[in-house]
């Protein structure tokens, strides 16, 4: 589908197709998410005006209006009076959106996402070994120079952290893997933030990254996938702590 910033087109409209008649709107509203996480239409891109997306749909305008409203909530889509509404993201920058009210994070939904999060970094960790080459490992050593020297800033330290996990999920050249995991970091960045408390804390997740930069520089799958479980064990255990605190 083309880009188009500046004016409606009718490809959104045509690819949504009806629904049936008396459709509650939550339903409208997940048809309309379902194209717009697809990947089918480009960030910016300019939606058609109400009367186009209502016809599409064969619905009244009123029910468009409000799926459109509660998208906005969810911050997919931008409102601008006078303009139009326009699709806000990417498909990976939509989906922490729109999996945080759909999950409403809860303590024991938080503990599942860590532990999935765990298993889905290792196995990144594994495909990255066998793909790496010498820019991302020098991106990844100057992600890690960045958290040496970052002193009592923790969020620089976290943003070099962040920074380092993404490199290692782009170099394993799965964009679903990718995505899942900027989602799921996303979600839980805030108990990152929360969790790393001390100096101790920080050195150790240091040498953690450091060991499984090694591992990787070696295009050791094996030690990789190693260095990361350890890594994500001891992360996880400072996630758990930070959730039971607040509980």
């Amino acid at each position: 589908m083309p880009a188009f910033p500046d004016k409606p087109t009718d490809g959104i409209a045509a690819a949504l197709g009806s629904v049936p008649i008396g459709t509650a709107v939550s339903t409208v509203a997940k048809r309309l998410l379902d194209l717009f996480t697809s990947g089918a239409v480009p960030a910016g891109a300019r939606l058609p005006p109400e009367r186009e997306l209502a016809q599409s749909l064969n619905i009244g305008r009123s029910a468009v209006r409000e799926a459109l409203a509660a998208l906005e909530i969810l911050g997919v889509v931008d409102v601008r009076p006078g303009s139009g509404t326009y699709l806000r993201g990417s498909v990976s920058e939509l989906l922490p959106e729109t999996l945080n009210w759909g999950l409403m994070l809860g303590e024991p939904r938080t503990r599942e996402l860590i532990a999935v999060r765990g298993r889905l970094e290792v196995f990144a960790a594994e495909l990255a070994a066998s793909r790496v080459d010498d820019d991302g490992l020098a991106r990844l050593a100057g992600y890690l120079e960045t958290m040496r020297d970052s002193g009592d800033d923790r969020v620089k330290f976290i943003e070099a952290d962040v920074k380092f996990h993404v490199e290692i999920a782009r170099t394993a050249g799965n964009e679903v893997l990718a995505g899942l995991l900027q989602s799921i970091r996303s979600l839980l960045r805030v108990w990152v933030e929360r969790g790393l408390h001390s100096d101790a804390d920080a050195e150790a997740a240091l040498a953690e990254h450091t060991a499984v930069y090694e591992a990787l520089a070696a295009r050791d799958g094996a030690a990789a996938s190693a260095a990361m479980e350890a890594h994500m064990t001891t992360a996880g255990a400072r996630l758990s702590g930070t959730l039971a605190a607040a509980d």
